[in-house]
């Protein structure tokens, strides 16, 4: 028995919109910023605790929604300039695939949910971190994107947050020199992650007259700041054993490994060429750099706990 034309129809513009509406979700959310701040929630959890269990799942996917509600608003507050940018103008709000009031909507109800989650199942600190962050991002970080080229020094305290809000979770002191080293790493990785970024679309922000560092230092004199950041980076994770994480040699040995590369490759982006493709490469390898240190760290911390 073939099943009617109008059933089969009406699947499959079921199926359809589905679809259109986990993509709209998925870029309103900006699901990888989202996911990486719920990875170092859990990598904040698992340092605290030296163990992978059911109970991380409360403040990771609550930060997730944290994060999600927090960049979906960003969206919204950003609407009229991602209109006018190359990188943007395809977003859900600008495209018209979702008028704002929708988003904003969106986006207030991812936020409390998340703080929600975060108050029965991970306590009263975790839920004021959280909500720092989320106020940080959305009424500093933000607006001050359009009044200075420094921006992101402030805006990196947003991606410091996530694993001491895991940490105290999973029972650890806020002040734990431990947990300050692991933030601090997070914190200067994401000031040459958000230039190196900025620098691969430059033209869309001169195009928008918004403040950008290309309009105050040559493409050199960027290179150079860039390379020190990426120095600093890799000197702030090789601080964090100081504090007393790492206690085999192999990871020890292996996270020293890692950090040479990553030295090795800011000395292959001071001596290349000015453009685009050289920053999207060095991007990209401080990217991996992140999740190469997330790895030695847990792998660590759940073999020798």
């Amino acid at each position: 028995m073939s099943i009617p034309i109008s059933v089969r129809n009406i699947s499959t513009n079921q199926a359809c919109a589905w679809r259109e509406g986990l993509s709209i979700f998925l870029a309103l959310a900006k699901i990888r910023v989202s996911l990486l701040a719920t990875l170092t929630t859990a990598t904040g959890y698992l340092l605290a605790t030296g163990k992978i269990t059911i109970h991380m799942l409360a403040p990771s996917a609550a930060v997730f929604l944290l994060a999600c509600g927090s960049c979906a608003l960003n969206q919204y507050q950003e609407r009229e300039i991602d209109r006018w940018m190359e990188r943007t103008k395809s977003r859900p709000i600008p495209s018209g695939r979702l008028n704002p009031e929708t988003a904003f909507w969106i986006s207030i109800g991812l936020i409390l949910s998340g703080a929600v989650i975060l108050f029965f199942g991970a306590g009263d600190l975790a839920l004021a971190l959280g909500l720092f962050a989320v106020l940080w991002y959305n009424l500093i970080y933000t607006p001050l994107k359009q009044k200075t080229a420094f921006a992101a020094i402030p805006g990196a305290l947003v991606g410091a947050i996530p694993p001491v809000l895991g940490w105290t979770a999973g029972g650890g002191e806020i002040l734990d020199p431990r947990i300050g080293g692991v933030a601090l790493f997070f914190f200067i990785w994401q000031i040459p992650h958000f230039w190196l970024l900025l620098l691969d679309v430059s033209k869309d922000y001169e195009n928008v007259r918004l403040p950008s560092v290309t309009k105050i230092f040559s493409q050199e004199q960027i290179k150079r700041i860039v390379f020190v950041w990426l120095l600093s980076t890799g000197v702030s994770s090789l601080i964090i054993p100081l504090f007393g994480f790492l206690n085999s040699s192999f990871f020890y040995f292996l996270f020293v490994a890692v950090a040479s590369w990553l030295f090795w490759n800011a000395v292959i982006l001071l001596r290349s060429d000015s453009d685009q493709g050289s920053w999207r490469a060095a991007f990209m390898k401080l990217n991996i750099y992140a999740v190469l240190v997330i790895s030695v760290l847990c792998a660590d911390r759940l073999l020798n706990s």
